[in-house]
């Protein structure tokens, strides 16, 4: 693989190793299979004088060497990728958010302050970077072959990919799961810039961050009306509750996640809060995952609950 992508992120080079060592040993037994067999082939042929007296012998080191080392050599692979699939899997704290929305036959990013960008992803040189992905449609897939990484990207629900990027450049990125007629359109280019560029890039936005996007949505979609503190219609508070734990009204304890998050704003009757009754609308059909982003961003960037005196709201009224 290496000799023919760059590799361009920190998991480029492992993985091109992981896979080198795959091919190796694959052909290695491949090949000892073969040669045996042909020498097999070979030496019994039809008319050679090869003693076929049938006579039985065990080889007990032998026949334990070819079965044991093999097996040894292939679980070590398992576990090397194992490792390498847990580092995939686990960013690193403080990686930077950047939220993908695939859409046929598209691919929508919003960067931390707002700007967005299509088809296109703007990442600076040698910073984390976690990507939260989400499908309007069909399930796509995010591949960056010269990043050596690739995550499907599932309508109703939130996938995360993350790396660093190691090489400035532009590098392509294709969507590598058939999601339709223009399937092969479905292509973009991943840019890496010095990380000074990329702040320049950043400030030179004029949109919105998104937590004030998402505050405007709320008010705009009617949310505010029930969820506000000191709305007239009594509602769960949103204040602190990304990260908290939230018992549901059949008794079962969530963790108010993204993924909670998007089905409480989607599909509320499917988790109603223990106290409250289920009248919430459903958004399903009447928003995009972009909008959904944006009051994700406002809820989370709400600070702790505040006390009832500072609400206005007492005990006894909740």
């Amino acid at each position: 693989m290496s000799l023919s992508l760059p590799e361009a992120s920190n998991f480029a080079v492992p993985i091109d190793r992981m896979f080198n060592a795959m091919l190796v040993l694959c052909g290695g037994v491949t090949l000892g299979v073969f040669v045996v067999m042909f020498w097999f082939c070979i030496k019994y042929r039809r008319g050679s004088d090869a003693n076929r007296e049938g006579r039985h012998s065990t080889k007990m080191g032998l026949e334990l060497s070819w079965m044991l080392i093999p097996f040894l050599l292939f679980v070590g692979i398992f576990a090397w990728s194992i490792n390498l699939w847990t580092l995939l899997r686990r960013p690193p704290a403080g990686a930077m958010p950047v939220y993908i929305v695939a859409k046929q036959w598209m691919w929508k990013v919003q960067h931390v302050n707002g700007r967005r960008e299509i088809d296109t992803l703007t990442v600076p040189l040698g910073v984390p970077v976690r990507l939260i992905m989400t499908s309007q449609d069909v399930i796509h897939s995010f591949y960056i072959p010269d990043f050596r990484v690739k995550q499907d990207v599932v309508p109703g629900r939130y996938t995360a990919l993350w790396f660093v990027a190691t090489r400035l450049g532009n590098f392509p990125l294709f969507c590598s799961e058939y999601c339709g007629t223009d399937h092969a359109a479905m292509t973009g280019t991943v840019k890496v810039v010095s990380r000074e560029d990329y702040q320049k890039w950043l400030k030179a936005s004029t949109a919105l961050p998104p937590a004030e996007q998402g505050r405007q949505l709320f008010v705009q979609f009617g949310c505010s009306g029930c969820h506000d503190p000191g709305s007239g219609i009594r509602a769960p508070v949103l204040r602190g509750v990304y990260g908290s734990t939230v018992t549901l009204a059949d008794g079962v304890t969530v963790t108010a996640d993204d993924r909670y998050l998007h089905d409480a704003i989607v599909l509320p009757a499917t988790q109603v809060v223990a106290g409250y009754a289920p009248i919430m609308p459903t958004y399903q059909s009447r928003i995009d995952e972009e909008d959904v982003l944006l009051l994700m961003a406002y809820i989370k960037s709400l600070g702790p609950q505040a006390s009832p005196a500072q609400t206005g709201v007492t005990h006894a009224q909740r």
